[in-house]
């Protein structure tokens, strides 16, 4: 009897060692670190090799950490539920040790690693940059906390690709990278920096992604395929073009994160712009050779825009009273641009944009002859990129005459993004797989900047 409680006194006082073991570790490694760099390790896929979550889900035995489950187009945990992953896995640390389990099961034995583990050897050396994500973590990595700077960043959707590149716009270099989205094509940024909100074309969803981490953290299904995307001054609403046939707009509730309403329109949407004073969405069709304009406060149609061809890029002017003058419009086939009166809802002209420079030859345009323009913050210059030209034209509000040209290097041009102080425009070149950089006060291009697999559409925000 006295061996019998002696034994249950042991196994009490090791429990309890490990409860205390856990804690200590818990106490000593960063959250932070942990929630933004350490998860996606558990879900990142490899080849020859199952996922982490695969197994660490539904733990084969008590000895190993579970991870939360995800539900369905959940792509990363929330914070309580980080929370809990958190001290599952700080139970298989012993901060500032290689001895570590979480650092030895999963490592070649070659390289240090032990026999432990049922899910195979994902690293093969100590080299591996997961492995070393890891180890950072266990010696004590964090993440440097204290007031965020909100800084422009130039965001370049890779429409042949799986990633979005987030550009510095003070260094023109690639600071960070959104995973794991295959056919984006639009992409908007919340007001406030929190959210990016990319369309992904291969699953028919909007994807949401926190800004901060450029974590994807969910995917809201759509009522179809979409195209490109906008969002509402307050950032309670995306717009998401939809593509089908018979497509319209679906209303993205940005709290709820669920499609709020589809506005059907008949035709499919290729574009949505909101205008600048945030009272109506512009959708345009190519096959419906039309625009719709909609009412944000009602969320229905407030009138239709017929035009003789298919609708693309649009940018706005404005009156002194910040509301809505023109539409310009590219349209289908055109090198060129339409006026559109936004009060009278009439079109009042359409200008051609000037012709080659001697001795540069045109570039196989494919279906977008000119393609991508922008109207700089302070509403005094227009930008328009011709992807025929392999140019961008500068133009002078309200008169609307040419200033300036700037010849591109790259090729297949389309899409064009202004930095908030209206000094630099961005434009994404398709078929070089680059992004040209031009000063908009001399019109030189200054820099090309190589990005993912043909490129498309662009923003500039302010992001942490």
């Amino acid at each position: 009897m006295y061996k019998k409680v002696a034994c249950l006194a042991l196994i009490a006082v090791g429990l309890f060692g490990q409860q205390v073991a856990a804690q200590t570790a818990s106490d000593e490694l960063d959250f932070e670190f942990f929630r933004t760099k350490v998860q996606p390790i558990f879900l990142a896929e490899r080849h020859n090799h199952a996922r982490c979550i695969g197994c660490h889900t539904v733990p084969p035995g008590g000895n190993t950490p579970a991870l939360a489950p995800l539900a369905k187009n959940q792509l990363m945990w929330t914070e309580a539920q980080s929370r809990q992953n958190f001290a599952e896995f700080s139970k298989k640390v012993v901060p500032g040790s290689l001895k570590s389990p979480l650092l030895v099961h999963p490592l070649a034995q070659a390289a240090g690693g032990d026999m432990a583990h049922l899910g195979g050897k994902h690293f093969k050396t100590q080299d591996d940059p997961e492995w070393q994500v890891l180890k950072a973590w266990v010696f004590g990595a964090k993440v440097p906390t204290g007031p965020v700077t909100m800084k422009p960043r130039f965001l370049q959707t890779n429409f042949a690709g799986t990633s979005v590149d987030v550009i510095d716009t003070a260094t023109n270099k690639i600071v960070g990278e959104i995973k794991g989205i295959e056919l984006s094509h639009g992409v908007a940024a919340a007001p406030d920096g929190s959210r990016i909100y990319v369309s992904n074309e291969s699953e028919s969803t909007l994807d949401v992604v926190e800004a901060k981490s450029l974590l994807p953290l969910q995917r809201i299904p759509l009522s179809g395929h979409p195209n490109n995307i906008s969002i509402s001054k307050d950032g309670r609403r995306v717009y998401v073009s939809i593509a089908t046939r018979t497509g319209g707009v679906d209303i993205i509730d940005t709290a709820t994160a669920t499609v709020a309403k589809t506005v059907p329109l008949n035709m499919s949407v290729h574009n949505t712009f909101v205008t600048p004073d945030g009272k109506y969405v512009v959708a345009g069709s190519i096959q419906g050779k039309a625009a719709a304009i909609i009412d944000t406060k009602t969320e229905e149609v407030a009138w239709p825009m017929p035009m003789d061809t298919g609708v693309r890029p649009m940018a706005f002017a404005t009156n002194p009273d910040g509301s809505t003058k023109w539409i310009f419009m590219q349209l289908a086939a055109f090198n060129g641009f339409a006026v559109v009166d936004f009060a009278t809802h009439k079109e009042v002209k359409r200008l051609t944009l000037p012709a080659l420079a001697p001795g540069r030859k045109p570039y196989p345009p494919g279906s977008e002859i000119s393609h991508g323009m922008a109207v700089t913050p302070d509403g005094k210059t227009l930008v328009v990129v011709s992807r025929i030209n392999s140019a961008l034209y500068s133009y002078s509000l309200p008169d609307l005459t040419v200033t300036g040209t700037a010849e591109l290097e790259g090729k297949g041009s389309g899409w064009v993004s202004i930095t908030p102080d209206g000094a630099r425009a961005y434009i994404a070149n398709t078929n070089t797989d680059d992004v040209s950089v031009v000063d908009i006060k001399t019109m030189k291009e200054i820099a090309r900047i190589p990005v993912g697999a043909s490129p498309k559409r662009n923003i500039v925000a302010m992001l942490p």
